[in-house]
C-alpha cells in the first residue's frame, strides 16, 4: 500500500498543451489518449427551445427514468443525472460527509478519485491491485470508503457483481460505502452494474459521453441510495442538465438498433487495433474495446514518434513504459498510425 499525496492528475486530451510542447506536429492531432468511442451518436436535430430554454425538470426526471432502464436499476428515483461524471467524483465527499475519512482505492486508476478525497481532507490509501486483484478491505480495515473501477482504467481489469456486493457488504458492516467508477461498462460484455442491487452502502457512476462518443455533452450519472439521491439532488440545484443534453440522450440511450451497431463497430476495431500494435512490438496488458492498455521496451522512442506524427496517446507516471491507445476513426486515421509506428 501506498498514500497518495494531493496533486494534479494529469489526463488525456488537451490538445493545446500538446501543441505548444510539440509545435512542429501536423495538424489535426490524432488524439488516442482519451479512451472516448469515436463513432459518436449522431446528433438529432434538436428543438429551438433546447437552446432558449431552461431545462424543464419532467424532461430531466424522464431521462432518469430512461437511464435507469438502460442501466438496469428498478427504482429510477436511485438515478441522478449530472453535468459528467467528473462532476459526481468531486461531489461524493460533500454528498457522503463525514470527516477525516480513510478512502481505499484499488489501483493505479483514474486519479481523479484520489484528488477529489484529498482535496476535501481525508486520506487516501491505495491498494496496489494492478494487474487484476480484488481489493481486500482487511488490507486497510479503518477505512470507511472504498473505490472500485469496473472495468479499470487504464487496464481493463473486470470484477463480479457478487465479489462486488460482498464488498459492500462488508463497507456497510464499517458504516462505510462502496463506489464503482462503471464509466467504461457500457457495450463491455459480462459487466453488470452494481447499480442493479438496491445496496444500502453501494454507489455507481456512469458515463454518458465516452460510450456515446459525445464527452463535449457533458452528461453523467450517479445510482445511490434515494435518500442520498435526492441530497444529491440538492448540491447539483436546478437545471443541472442542459437542455440540449437532456434531449440528445433520451435518443441515444433508447436507441438499440445504434448500440448494437455500435458494439460490434468497436469490437472490430478493438481487435485490428491489437493487430497493428502487436505487429509493431507492443505487448498488450488489458484494456477495454475503447481502449488497449500496452507496453513498449523503447518506449521513449516510440512516444517521440508518434508525437513528431502528431498523434497523442496516454502515458503513465508510475511506468514510464506504458501506453494507453484509443480507437482510430478513420483509415486515415488508421494508416496515419501504421506509419507512424513503422
Amino acid at each position: 500500500m501506498s498514500i497518495r499525496k494531493a496533486s494534479t492528475p494529469s489526463h488525456g486530451g488537451r490538445i493545446s498543451a500538446f501543441l505548444r510542447a510539440n509545435p512542429d506536429a501536423p495538424t489535426p492531432v490524432l488524439d488516442l489518449s482519451t479512451g472516448i468511442n469515436p463513432f459518436s451518436y449522431p446528433i438529432p436535430a434538436l428543438p429551438a427551445h433546447a437552446w432558449s430554454a431552461l431545462p424543464d425538470p419532467d424532461d430531466l426526471t424522464t431521462l432518469e427514468q430512461i437511464a435507469a432502464e438502460q442501466y438496469g436499476v428498478a427504482d429510477a428515483s436511485r438515478v441522478v443525472a449530472a453535468p459528467g461524471s467528473q462532476s459526481l467524483i468531486g461531489l461524493l465527499p460533500l454528498c457522503l460527509g463525514g470527516q477525516n475519512r480513510i478512502v481505499n482505492i484499488a489501483g493505479p486508476t483514474y486519479a481523479e478519485h484520489a484528488a477529489s478525497w484529498v482535496l476535501h481532507g481525508h486520506r487516501v490509501v491505495q491498494t496496489c491491485s494492478f494487474p487484476g486483484s480484488f481489493p481486500d478491505p482487511d488490507q486497510n480495515p479503518e477505512a470507511s470508503i472504498s473505490i472500485v473501477c469496473n472495468p479499470n482504467n487504464p487496464d481493463g481489469t473486470r470484477y463480479m457483481l457478487s465479489d462486488l456486493r460482498t464488498l459492500s457488504d462488508r463497507m456497510a458492516d464499517r458504516n462505510g460505502w462502496l463506489i464503482v467508477d462503471e464509466a467504461f461498462a457500457d457495450f463491455e460484455k459480462g459487466i453488470q452494474s452494481i447499480g442493479t442491487i438496491q445496496h444500502s452502502a453501494a454507489i455507481a457512476l456512469r458515463s454518458f459521453g465516452k460510450a456515446y462518443g459525445l464527452a463535449g455533452l457533458r452528461l453523467g450519472f450517479a445510482i445511490l441510495p434515494p435518500d442520498h439521491a435526492d441530497f444529491l439532488r440538492r448540491i447539483l440545484g436546478p437545471w443541472p442538465v442542459s437542455g440540449a443534453a437532456i434531449t440528445i440522450a433520451r435518443a441515444a440511450l433508447t436507441d438499440h438498433a445504434w448500440q448494437q451497431a455500435t458494439i460490434t463497430r468497436i469490437q472490430a476495431a478493438a481487435e485490428r487495433l491489437d493487430t497493428l500494435l502487436i505487429s509493431k512490438g507492443f505487448e498488450i496488458l488489458g484494456g477495454t474495446h475503447l481502449f488497449r492498455l500496452t507496453r513498449h521496451p523503447e518506449s521513449i522512442m516510440i512516444h517521440d514518434r508518434l508525437s513528431q506524427a502528431g498523434i497523442m496517446t496516454r502515458r503513465f507516471d508510475w511506468d514510464d513504459r506504458l501506453f494507453r491507445f484509443g480507437l482510430p476513426e478513420s483509415n486515415c486515421d488508421w494508416n496515419r498510425l501504421d506509419q507512424a509506428l513503422s
